[in-house]
């Protein structure tokens, strides 16, 4: 008999590639869950429920009496959506799933290398702040009414349709790729030595297929993320290298992109100091004791190829930003004045 799963979104970067892997497997009967947006890209055989999860009259009377080995929960930004969440499943599924995030770990980092019994703060971040406050609910209902949570925490997890970079602007990474394409000056956020790790979305997905339905995860946090680390510096230089051009890496302090960010309406605090220019390396020991087929299959300068071949062909990913492009020219300039003052 097929266990059954739902997914509350479902059609975003990492939940897609989790949709189709437990399609593909056969085992799995998946349910999806949302407003009805991109639906064209879940595979065939899932089932569809068109609905606003906050109409919980509407959501209730959808489900009807159905109870799912594992509910999927990917759009809960707010304790307010969580609490929402454990009305309508209280019940009804066998263990609920939250996607958190690894930006929640302690900022600044008492030491790069990142377990789950890292301590969760981020005064620089609300969105993160916002996470902590859900896994601090959730873990509550557990500990006093034995509601069935897994919490998940990911990193920077990216598939073939979005190139992962420190900083871009309103319409993605783009412009920066076609910045490096015309032989101009990149923004590196500090010196680029910072360690990072990316996961591609499919190696995310094994991760967290191996915890659905895993009595070992109840009432756990996993952390799932890739195991290659590579510092910013070498992330710019393999993209240049798949475009095939020279990097011109220009380094400025996170402080300043942030000051110099906010003046032109780029939040770049939260995304910069809470999270990226922080050193972290990420222990896997955890998850891979409960999912022993978690490992990387997608080294970071061959996901990036597969994302430069996506975009560079579809046209309707090359979103140019001459904002984003001309406040760039405009940090280059202003550091580069400064420079000549001395």
């Amino acid at each position: 008999m097929k266990k059954s799963a739902l997914f509350i979104g479902g059609t975003g970067t990492i939940s897609t590639a989790i949709v189709k892997k437990l399609v593909s497997s056969g085992e799995w009967e998946v349910w999806v869950l949302n407003r009805g947006n991109r639906v064209d890209v879940l595979p065939e055989g899932v089932h569809t429920i068109i609905a606003d999860i906050n109409d919980e009259e509407t959501v209730l009377e959808k489900l009807g009496d159905r109870v799912f080995d594992s509910v999927c929960e990917f759009i809960g930004f707010e304790r307010s959506q969580v609490e929402r969440d454990v009305r309508l499943f209280r019940g009804r599924c066998r263990q609920y799933l939250y996607t958190s995030s690894a930006s929640a770990y302690h900022k600044p980092c008492a030491d790069y290398r990142i377990t789950e019994g890292t301590s969760l703060a981020n005064p620089y971040w609300e969105y993160s702040r916002k996470k902590i406050a859900c896994e601090d609910y959730l873990m509550e209902m557990y500990r006093t009414e034995g509601f069935p949570v897994t919490i998940v925490r990911p990193s920077h997890t990216y598939d073939e349709r979005k190139v992962p970079i420190g900083i871009h602007g309103e319409n993605g990474s783009y412009q920066v790729l076609k910045r490096m394409m015309e032989g101009k000056p990149v923004l590196v956020h500090g010196d680029g030595t910072s360690l990072w790790t990316l996961t591609f979305n499919t190696d995310f997905a094994t991760g967290y297929a191996g915890l659905m339905g895993n009595r070992h995860a109840i009432g756990e946090a996993f952390q799932i993320t890739g195991d290659e680390t590579l510092t910013w510096n070498q992330i710019y230089q393999t993209i240049a290298d798949a475009l095939g051009v020279e990097l011109k890496a220009y380094h400025v302090s996170s402080d300043f992109l942030s000051a110099a960010g906010k003046k032109c309406g780029y939040d770049f605090e939260g995304n910069l100091t809470g999270d990226k220019a922080a050193s972290v390396v990420f222990d896997n020991t955890k998850l891979k004791r409960a999912v022993p087929d978690m490992k990387t299959t997608v080294r970071f300068d061959q996901g990036v190829r597969r994302c430069l071949d996506y975009i560079l062909s579809h046209p309707e990913e090359q979103k140019e930003d001459p904002a984003f492009d001309s406040w760039c020219d405009k940090v280059i300039d202003v550091l580069e004045k400064a420079k000549a003052s001395f």
